[in-house]
This record gives structure tokens, sequence and C-alpha cells, in this order.
């Protein structure tokens, strides 16, 4: 087990807009979501705090939020550690979500109207965006956002709270590799494709296009490195 350096890690900037600790926590999940945290790894509060620049309290609070979530382990006098994903574990969420994602996408495209689909073009073009950058907790924060309040229009704001539980708990371990390929665009693009099925009201297509995209994403969920 190591104690890794920080050095290196892609961490947003955290600004007094909410509260703290809430936007510390949003940030780390991100980031752990998109790999830039790691399993095996022990991560001191006092250091991350450093590199967000902000005091250790509310790193530590954020961390303790994401051991509630399962997400992380305390390490006694040390820190936290990521808790790993198994492949099965990676295919369980797969299923699970394509359980609940593809009828409920289906769902919203068949109730919300073209006005209230159309605002989440900015976010799917902010999606593109992250990705040709190569900003990956960006393009993880921004998927997340568009995938979730697009849920939101099936009107069940616990089959919304269940995905977001079920993507805080991925790994998209291969995103840099995409990003070095050229190739994360292409998935990028997808939600703007997505979308205007949707505001089409194609609901053959849109289940189509969402069913790919889930198997597109757990493809994304391999880690090169293993």
């Amino acid at each position: 087990m190591t104690v890794e350096p920080l050095s290196g890690l892609n961490l947003p900037s955290v600004k007094e807009r909410s509260s703290l600790r809430e936007q510390v926590t949003h940030a780390l999940r991100a980031a752990l979501v998109a790999g830039e945290l790691r399993p095996g790894i022990v991560y001191s509060a006092p250091l991350l705090a450093a590199e967000f620049g902000i005091s250790a309290t509310p790193v530590r609070e954020a961390m303790l939020d994401l051991t509630k979530e399962g997400l992380v382990e305390v390490v006694r006098n040390r820190g936290f550690r990521v808790i790993g994903l198994t492949d099965q574990d990676l295919d369980d969420f797969t299923e699970i979500r394509a359980m609940i994602e593809v009828p409920a996408t289906v769902r919203a495209a068949r109730t919300a109207s073209a006005a209230q689909l159309e605002p989440l073009r900015r976010i799917a073009r902010e999606i593109v965006t992250a990705a040709r950058s190569g900003d990956l907790i960006a393009y993880v924060e921004a998927d997340r956002r568009f995938h979730l309040t697009l849920l939101a229009f099936a009107g069940n704001h616990h089959l919304v709270e269940t995905v977001g539980d079920l993507r805080s708990r991925s790994r998209l371990y291969g995103l840099n590799h995409l990003v070095e390929a050229g190739t994360l665009v292409a998935s990028a693009e997808e939600h703007e494709q997505l979308l205007d099925l949707m505001i089409a009201k194609d609901l053959v297509g849109v289940e189509r296009a969402i069913v790919r995209h889930l198997d597109h994403v757990r493809s994304l969920w391999a880690d090169p490195q293993a």
C-alpha cells in the first residue's frame, strides 16, 4: 500500500459558492469516478486540502461523506483509501443501469417537451468540449448532470437518486487512454444525438441510442493498468 504524493492529480478548484463541504464532496466524487483517485492508494486529507487550497476540515468531512456512500474507507491515522471494484461489480452496475435507464429515458422522451429538453443541449456540448480538451473531471461532472437531468423528466426522483448512486460507484479508468486515442469525443457526441432523437419524439431511435450509449460506457469501465 502506497501513499500518493498528489502532485499529479487533476483536481478542480473549489470556490465559496455553496457549502464548501458539499463542493469538496462533489469534486472528490467526480475525481474518483474519473479514475484520478485510485484504489490501493491512501489519500491524506491535509495533502488533498493543499491541492484544493483550503483547510483540511472540509476535506475530512467530505471524505467521511464518501465513506458513508461506500466509495472510500478510513485508514486509521493515515487518511482514506478508494474502495476497488471487480469486473463483476461493473457488469452488475451496467445491467442495473440498463434495466432502469432505458425505459426511463424513453418515458422522458415521451413526456418532455422540446422546450424542456432544449436546455440540455448546452450540457451536451459541455461534455464534448471537456472530451476535446481532455478535462476528465469536467467530462464526468457534465455527463452526470446531463443524464440525471434527463431522467428527472420521467417524474420519479427515487429513480434519479438510484442512478446517481450507481454512477458514483462506477469507475472510468480508461478515459485518459480514450483521450490519447482521440475516441472520447465520439462517445461525448452521443449525448447531443440522443437529445435530438428525444426532441423528435423518435422513441425507437431513443431506445436504440441509450442502449448503445450504455454499452459504450461499460467498455470504458476497464482499467488498462490492471
